[in-house]
């Protein structure tokens, strides 16, 4: 999902929020099978209101209506947003990243906890956030397969829109160029911190490297 992307689903939170209709409706918990935790614990836990929890919850109930969704819904929901690419694999790395305790499925507590940082967090929290989504096996560190898998995710994903046409070798070269700026140690891995430092100190790796434009 793209940067307009976000801003789109942003927008309609507000709308829904201005509308009279939304602001008097109840999160419907009888109907589904997984039972969110209550509306002032998730208020407390994200950057929501109570109106925009309830509008965030309704449209993910039309589209998991067992109130959790499973990776491989979770692809086809993510493929209709790229249909001029393959977004199989990356929707895969994010799930697992909104996934938080690796149970195989993603909850809406899951889903609104990683929405509150992509759209309102800090810079800090939203490259935290790019970090765990790089550090696929989750070790505390990203290597350089593990950035090339993700740039690779990322390219397939974007398909034939980007122009010029990419050429199949450019997602290993800009991982060597952001690895090597990023690996200060040369120890062959990233640090969360390092991680930070050079996105913070360095805006074309972060544009390119896609942290809040493709992030979801």
């Amino acid at each position: 999902m793209d940067a307009k992307r976000v801003e789109t689903i942003s927008a309609r939170v507000d709308a829904a929020v201005s509308s009279p209709d939304s602001v008097e409706d109840e999160l419907e918990l009888s109907a589904v099978r997984h039972r969110p935790e209550g509306l002032e614990q998730l208020e407390a836990q994200t950057r929501f209101s109570r109106k925009e929890l309830q509008i965030l919850y309704r449209g993910f109930k039309n589209e998991c209506p067992s109130g959790v969704v499973n990776e491989d819904t979770f692809k086809d929901i993510y493929a209709q947003f790229f249909p001029q690419g393959d977004a199989s694999t990356y929707a895969h790395f994010l799930f697992n990243a909104f996934d938080t305790d690796h149970n195989g499925s993603v909850s809406f507590e899951d889903f609104v906890m990683g929405l509150s940082i992509l759209l309102r967090g800090t810079v800090q929290e939203k490259l935290n956030w790019a970090f765990n989504l790089y550090d696929i096996n989750k070790d505390g560190y990203i290597t350089k397969e593990e950035m090339l898998d993700i740039m690779k995710a990322i390219y397939d994903m974007m398909g034939k829109c980007t122009y010029p046409v990419l050429k199949e070798e450019t997602p290993r070269q800009h991982v060597e160029i952001f690895f090597q700026k990023m690996d200060k140690n040369k120890d062959g891995v990233v640090t969360i911190d390092e991680f930070i430092d050079c996105c913070q100190n360095d805006e074309n790796i972060m544009r390119s490297m896609h942290l809040f434009e493709n992030v979801i």
